[in-house]
């Protein structure tokens, strides 16, 4: 007799926001991989909160949606305060972030992408703080299992309390864009004044990515390069201040994932420099496609050294770091070195073969039997 399917409820909410960032990467990268498991693919449903309009765009995802009736600012608050609770029937929960939900007995696994609002606090808002810090304890209140996407972010959730047993490292994938739409990137380019090479960064435009470093270097070396390439910057608006205008920068704010492809792919290099950072998507999504990502490692303060925790699997290793003149100064040399960029063009995909969706999703403790549930008494969604 076969064996049941194990049916798994994933708390999407991250992707009803205008921006939904790498968290909302992530989930849609892990619900493409548990789709191609094969024989072991779980029954999954989405749970979110009221939608936009109809259809649903999260229908989309291929996934039946329990959609609350609720909109998204009222229904996570309902799910902080213990209101409201998952539907019953599953056999484990997963939230893709640390917006969790009591689960009524159900097993749950909470994604935690990182805890940097406690290692650089300034840069984040006093309420974006207080959230994370709120949110951090009641996932270590509810969950059994965590998900983290390196030993850092492990080491730093051991240390806030989750023990060492439940929590799994979990490099994220890399192979969750779609193929580059050379004509929509083509088209995108034309509309941005871009014509020729061009230097690339990614990320949300927010304090803690370390733009204004970045423009003042690019800013110092652009005479040295061997053209006066232009820096296109692809990301939403954060918080803080904005960017002070500068020549020969130019911002997309949000792009399809087929543009984003295309314009990897178009680039003669990636700068990422973010002051910290749990994992680091763009460096990998860059070598996917082939193409060299340069930056400094991010600085993890107040790292100690541990053994790795249970649960550890290696994944794609980061970009190559950059040198005491910086990612951008460093595409001064890249760009007189044309065949140094052909060779990493060829070796990036290589390099991040292991981190593909459907690996990253194989070791998710959603396709395993879950532990028994524990007693509960809020009401359902």
């Amino acid at each position: 007799m076969s064996r049941r399917r194990l049916r798994a409820l994933v708390v999407v909410e991250q992707l009803r926001l205008r921006s939904p960032g790498g968290i909302g990467t992530y989930a849609r990268g892990l619900l493409q991989g548990l789709g191609e498991l094969g024989d072991g693919t779980p029954e999954l449903e989405l749970l979110a909160s009221r939608p936009p309009g109809r259809p649903d765009p999260l229908e989309a995802l291929g996934h039946p949606v329990r959609a609350s009736v609720f909109p998204g600012p009222v229904l996570t608050r309902l799910w902080d305060r213990g209101v409201l609770s998952a539907p019953s029937g599953f056999d484990v929960v997963q939230a893709v972030s640390l917006a969790t939900l009591e689960t009524g007995g159900t097993p749950l696994v909470s994604t935690v992408l990182d805890l940097l609002w406690r290692r650089l606090p300034e840069a984040y808002p006093d309420r974006g703080r207080a959230w994370h810090e709120a949110a951090l304890h009641r996932s270590l209140r509810r969950a059994e299992r965590w998900i983290v996407p390196a030993d850092v972010v492990a080491h730093d959730l051991i240390d806030a309390g989750a023990p060492e047993a439940g929590v799994t490292v979990i490099p994220l994938g890399s192979d969750h864009l779609p193929p580059p739409d050379d004509a929509a990137g083509a088209a995108l380019l034309a509309r941005l004044g871009v014509d020729g090479p061009f230097l690339l960064s990614v990320g949300t435009l927010e304090p803690r990515k370390n733009l204004p470093r970045l423009l003042d270097a690019y800013r110092r070396v652009r005479g040295e390069l061997p053209e006066p390439w232009p820096l296109v910057m692809v990301g939403p608006t954060g918080w803080g201040e904005q960017l002070p205008a500068q020549d020969g920068v130019v911002c997309t704010g949000l792009v399809a994932p087929a543009e984003l492809s295309s314009l990897y792919a178009r680039a003669r290099l990636l700068a990422y420099v973010p002051l910290i950072e749990g994992f680091g998507l763009p460096p990998v999504e860059a070598m996917v496609v082939g193409r060299l990502a340069r930056g400094r490692p991010p600085r993890h303060r107040r790292h100690r050294r541990r053994p790795a925790p249970a649960g550890h699997r290696r994944g794609a290793p980061p970009a190559a770091p950059g040198g005491r003149c910086g990612p951008v100064g460093r595409a001064a040399v890249v760009g007189r070195r044309p065949a140094a960029c052909r060779h990493l063009g060829r070796v990036g995909p290589w390099l991040t073969g292991g981190s593909r969706a459907h690996r990253t999703s194989r070791t998710c403790p959603t396709h395993h039997r879950p532990a028994r549930p524990r007693p509960s008494s809020s009401r359902s969604t």
